[in-house]
């Protein structure tokens, strides 16, 4: 399978917009932006979390959120401060704010199949 890439632009009430190429990464949990992005949106650290990287080693990095617009869709969405040397992902939960998921054989992006059920049963038993 080969590397996909979005389009996308970032924005902050008091910054905005920066266009950049992200590479999509639907096994990543949130999306990462360079330092060089998330400096010039005026970004600041809301919480630090732990990641496990692919090889087991354990890093901790801060994490803030920003508007994220894909071909005409917006959506808030948390984002990692990446540190030098970090490159720009596009994380699932993003996606998901986005209405989007990855197509792995075309390597395309489409808007998702959203659907709803209820479970009145459910629902009556939680909210007694």
């Amino acid at each position: 399978m080969g590397l996909v890439y979005a389009s996308v632009t970032v924005a902050t009430p008091s910054a905005g917009p920066c266009h950049l190429d992200m590479l999509v990464d639907s096994g990543a949990a949130f999306s990462l932006l360079p330092r060089r992005i998330w400096q010039a949106l005026g970004l600041h650290a809301q919480r630090t979390l732990e990641f496990i990287l692919a090889d087991g080693i354990r890093i901790s990095r801060q994490v803030s959120e920003c508007r994220f617009v894909y071909e005409g869709t917006e959506a808030w969405s948390p984002v990692i401060l990446g540190e030098e040397g970090d490159e720009a992902l596009l994380g699932a939960v993003t996606l998901e704010t986005l209405g989007l998921v990855l197509n792995p054989f075309d390597r395309s992006l489409h808007p998702m199949r959203a659907s709803l059920a209820a479970l009145e049963s459910l629902s009556e038993t939680l909210c007694v």
